[in-house]
């Protein structure tokens, strides 16, 4: 097993990184760095022989979190974060619908559910009312981030 990323390298998370429990001082599932960002490797080792974990020092954040290798990307590889992340709080610019019957109300409340890995797609999965639906950022303002 190699490691992809050198020390000192710049990366970039293709997702959230929550913590899963290890991170003292957050409380398990909070948000600790957006999909997105760039940090610089510090170390890298080995999970049950099989998973490369890199060490990720995020500046911005001054927090150094633990990364699977799936979850970066060199920061020489072309990025577009999109305006939504999981877990964002959206608000429906008009009212949506499915083969001509509204589903969604203009205002309606959703959650970010689901996100793409920065390929620069413009739709993301939400749930408003307890259904999930695949939405144009278009349709979409943000309501609270996050946090």
């Amino acid at each position: 097993m190699r490691q992809k990323f050198d020390f000192g390298e710049e990366v970039r998370v293709t997702r959230a990184i929550r913590n899963d429990g290890t991170m003292r001082g957050f409380a398990r599932g909070d948000l600790l760095v957006r999909r997105g960002s760039t940090g610089f490797v510090r170390e890298w080792g080995t999970f049950l022989m099989d998973q490369i974990i890199y060490q990720v020092h995020f500046l911005d954040d001054d927090l150094v979190v633990g990364c699977r290798e799936q979850e970066l990307l060199p920061l020489s590889v072309p990025w577009h974060a999109g305006q939504f992340q999981y877990g964002d709080r959206v608000a429906c610019r008009h009212a949506l619908s499915v083969n001509g019957e509204v589903v969604i109300a203009a205002g309606e409340h959703g959650r970010i559910e689901g996100t793409d890995q920065g390929e620069g797609g413009e739709s993301y999965t939400v749930t408003f009312s307890g259904r999930w639906f695949q939405v144009p950022a278009s349709a979409m303002i943000l309501l609270e981030a996050d946090a």
